[in-house]
C-alpha cells in the first residue's frame, strides 16, 4: 500500500519560501495515500500561475495545461478513463479570471474530480495584478490607486451553480486540508476545495496573519449542518466568505458518468477500438 512518500518525486519546488502552495502539495500527497490510491491511480492537471507547477511536484500522472483550461483537460482524462482519480488545480486568477466559464460549468456538470484551488488574492506568477479575489481598495501594479471592482464570492457562486461539494481550507492547517481532499476525493461528483494559499512575495495583505485574525472555522458554529444548502449560504455571506471546512454536501445528486446513457462500464482507454474494413466504410460513407 502507497504512503505519502510514494507521491513524491526529485523534482524540487522552486515556490518562494513560505508560499502556502507547499502545503497544498503535502495535503494532496498525504490524502492519496490515506484513501488508498497508487501513483499509477492519480492523475493531476494544473494550469498557468505558480500554482500550476504542481502537476510537476507530484508523482502521478500529470497534465500541465494552459491558463484557465485546466478543468476541461481534467474533464477528458475523466472521461476517458473511469479508472484514475482525476484532480484539477490552479490559482484564483487561473480558475476565477481566464477559467471562469469552464469552473461554473464544471460545477453544474457534476463530473467526479476534484478541484483544488489555491486563492492567494492576486497575480504572483506575473508580479503581482489584482486578481478577481482581490477586495476593493487592494492596490497593485495594476490598481495603483486601489481596485474598484467587487472580489468574487466564489464559494457562493458554486452553491447558486449547483455544486455537490464545497470546502474551504488555510494552508497552515494541514489535518483540516488533507481531510478535505480526502472527502473530495471519496465524493461521487465534482469537489470544489478552495485553500487559502498566501502569496509572501506581492500579497502584503492577506497575509498569515490576517487569516488567523479573520478565518472562523465551520466547527466552531453551533448546529452547523453541511447538508443544509440554506445554511451554507446564509453562513457564507454573514462571514463574508471567510469561512474554513466543509461548507455544503449533496450525497444524494448524480455524477455526471452516472447519467451519461451508454457510458462503458469498462475504461475507454482498455477498450479495442480496432475497425473493421466494412465499419469504416460505412461510417466515410455517411459523409460521402
Amino acid at each position: 500500500m502507497a504512503t505519502f512518500k510514494d507521491f513524491r518525486n526529485n523534482v524540487k519546488p522552486n515556490w518562494c519560501p513560505g508560499c502556502g502552495d507547499f502545503s497544498v502539495q503535502a495535503a494532496i500527497q498525504r490524502a492519496a495515500a490515506n484513501v488508498g490510491l497508487e501513483p499509477e491511480n492519480l492523475a493531476v492537471i494544473s494550469g498557468i500561475g505558480c500554482s500550476g507547477r504542481i502537476s510537476g511536484y507530484i508523482n502521478s500522472y500529470g497534465f500541465h495545461g494552459i491558463h484557465g483550461r485546466s478543468l476541461p483537460i481534467a474533464q477528458g482524462v475523466k472521461m476517458a478513463n473511469r479508472d484514475l482519480t482525476v484532480i484539477a488545480s490552479g490559482g484564483d486568477g487561473d480558475g476565477f479570471a481566464i477559467g471562469m466559464g469552464h469552473t461554473v460549468h464544471a460545477i453544474r456538470r457534476n463530473i467526479d474530480i476534484t478541484y483544488i484551488v489555491m486563492d492567494n488574492q492576486i497575480y504572483g506568477l506575473t508580479k503581482g495584478q489584482t486578481s478577481p479575489r482581490s477586495d476593493v481598495g487592494f492596490k497593485t501594479k495594476s490598481t495603483p490607486e486601489g481596485s474598484i471592482e467587487s472580489a468574487l464570492s466564489v464559494m457562493e457562486l458554486a452553491l447558486t451553480a449547483g455544486a455537490t461539494f464545497v470546502a474551504q481550507s488555510f494552508s497552515t492547517d494541514l489535518k483540516e486540508l488533507t481531510s478535505l481532499i480526502e472527502q473530495g476525493l471519496n465524493h461521487k461528483g465534482f469537489s470544489l476545495i478552495n485553500v487559502f494559499s498566501p502569496c509572501v512575495t506581492y500579497n502584503k495583505v492577506n497575509t498569515y496573519d490576517w487569516f488567523k485574525e479573520n478565518l472562523t472555522s465551520l466547527s466552531t458554529i453551533e448546529d452547523y449542518d453541511a447538508s443544509d444548502r440554506s445554511q451554507a449560504m446564509q453562513t457564507l455571506m454573514s462571514h463574508n466568505g471567510l469561512v474554513t471546512g466543509l461548507i455544503y454536501q449533496n450525497k444524494q445528486q448524480p455524477s455526471y458518468q452516472e447519467l451519461v446513457h451508454g457510458y462503458r462500464q469498462d475504461s475507454l482507454t482498455n477498450a479495442d477500438l480496432t475497425l473493421e474494413e466494412e465499419q469504416f466504410t460505412k461510417l466515410v460513407s455517411e459523409f460521402m
